[in-house]
């Protein structure tokens, strides 16, 4: 190994006792690719086998906690007890390479599929957003409504347990239900879940309880609970920034969680209306100031990318994209064949990739997603 690499090598120990070998995750991506019963499929299967062997800590993509939480197309479920044999499958796919295994979990609210009871924290109108993603009408959960999913998230934590995962991530970030709740924009409501900085975050600070009281109640071992963000809206005038965020910042550093997840989609990005030179990633670790690991993803494609982001202080890398080109990254890095490391997505090697149909053809579908060479 290069020795200017070490540094990603280093282990890590989260609060709840569970070591990485490594500080390299595999972050969470959607295949689109679960059988059309929802349950996970063989070619995902193969897919996780084929790129867990080098990384410290492996998340799944994300599993909807109710129904009509679902989306994503062949997005495998998880809201209630016959998923637990899938969700068991793809533990033990996630596990193989001998890394701890988180399944993600989160409600798609005004993003789920089309055809869906679609809900979120208001009533709000279909809106244009990225091409993996379709924003749909929604009508607007009542109380009950509310408590009920805070519920499911708990009872997919319950499932996760039982099908030998090692912790859960809450997906709070890209515009999903948790995001609606906390955002400015899509939040409308004038009752106990809206309009105050401290109603609007009263959602997702109940998910965590309820998500934390069911692990303490039935994880034997130790358990990792993370929690994923956005950091802004930088589309809506009247959307999320990074001042919201921080609010958020600090009242996830008193839930003792095991990291927060900062979603970027570059690490050089500044926020909007920036009055300096410092990115997302550098302000998000100044106000996490050590309180709480931060783990962050944003087109880390090289050993060299990784490396610039922990010479910021980031303890915990997350690596995606590359990870479909490279399921070897870790191993090549390791290896010092670091300078063997695509940046474009190699058509003529796709068999050797283990590629799920589903991932391959919303790769094909959005082009800018990825560098396709032949």
């Amino acid at each position: 190994m290069n020795q200017k690499y070490s540094r990603l090598f280093e282990s890590f120990t989260f609060r709840s006792g569970i070591t990485m070998k490594n500080r390299i995750v595999m972050a969470p991506m959607t295949t689109y690719s679960s059988n059309d019963d929802l349950t996970i499929s063989d070619d995902e299967v193969k897919y996780y086998k084929h790129r867990v062997n080098g990384v410290g800590l492996v998340i799944t993509g994300c599993t909807h906690v109710t129904p009509n939480g679902q989306g994503f197309t062949n997005e495998f479920a998880g809201y209630n007890d016959e998923f637990t044999p899938s969700l068991r499958k793809l533990a033990e796919a996630a596990k193989s390479g001998g890394a701890p295994a988180i399944l993600q979990i989160f409600h798609a609210g005004n993003k789920a599929i089309p055809g869906l009871d679609a809900v979120s924290v208001s009533a709000l109108k279909a809106e244009n957003v990225n091409p993996f993603e379709i924003s749909v009408e929604t009508r607007e959960l009542a109380h009950e409504e509310i408590l009920s999913i805070i519920r499911a998230f708990g009872d997919t934590t319950r499932r996760a347990i039982e099908a030998g995962f090692d912790g859960v991530e809450i997906h709070g970030a890209h515009g999903f239900l948790i995001q609606n709740f906390w955002s400015p924009s899509t939040n409308q409501r004038t009752d106990q879940w809206g309009g105050s900085l401290e109603n609007r975050l009263r959602f997702p600070l109940a998910i965590i309880e309820e998500v934390k009281n069911v692990i303490e109640k039935h994880a034997t071992k130790p358990f990792i609970l993370g929690y994923r963000f956005s950091p802004e809206e930088s589309s809506k005038v009247d959307g999320l920034r990074l001042k919201d965020t921080y609010e958020l910042i600090d009242n996830l550093v008193e839930q003792d969680l095991d990291y927060i997840h900062a979603s970027l989609f570059d690490m050089s990005i500044k926020p909007v209306n920036s009055q300096d030179e410092k990115t997302w990633l550098e302000l998000i670790l100044e106000r996490a100031n050590g309180k709480v690991p931060v783990m962050a993803a944003g087109s880390i494609i090289t050993p060299d990318d990784a490396l610039k982001t922990m010479e910021l202080g980031l303890p915990l890398v997350a690596i995606g994209h590359t990870l479909i080109m490279n399921p070897d990254w870790v191993e090549k890095v390791a290896n010092g064949r670091e300078a063997e490391i695509t940046s474009e997505l190699n058509v003529s090697k796709l068999d050797q990739l283990n590629i799920p149909e589903g991932l391959w053809n919303t790769i094909q579908a959005s082009p800018g997603w990825f560098n396709i060479g032949k």
